[in-house]
């Protein structure tokens, strides 16, 4: 019994400490937060044009596969910052490819999105 409990307080310390770093992203990540608004305008989208199961599973997955290596940037970031003080001359390229890891995502999360939504927008219009 006393195992269970134990094991319960650290799945709780876990989720808080998750939580906590969610938090930071949310409230100092700038390009985290633009990507969340952006993901809940398509879960908008999803919702009004009532999108079929499985386009919207792929959606969901587009948008948290952005979401997770946004959070894998700003963690590479953080750590190659650590390494500022005796400069290093990957430092930059690095952060170069990290960045461009997160652009290639949102450009393959878009042209997803706009392979889905596409025949709904152009119902609207004919």
């Amino acid at each position: 019994m006393t195992e269970t409990k134990l094991g319960i307080k650290e799945i709780c310390k876990s989720f808080s400490c998750a939580f906590r770093g969610l938090k930071y992203a949310l409230s100092m990540e700038r390009n985290f937060q633009i990507e969340v608004v952006v993901a809940v305008f398509i879960i908008t989208l999803i919702l009004i044009f009532k999108i079929k199961s499985w386009e919207a599973v792929i959606l969901f997955s587009m948008i948290m596969w952005v979401l997770v290596v946004e959070l894998c940037n700003t963690i590479v970031e953080r750590v190659v910052d650590i390494l500022k003080p005796r400069i290093h001359p990957y430092v930059r390229l690095i952060k170069d490819m990290m960045a461009a890891v997160v652009l290639i995502s949102a450009f393959f999360s878009a042209a997803v999105g706009i392979i889905i939504f596409y025949p709904y927008f152009r119902s609207l219009f004919i």
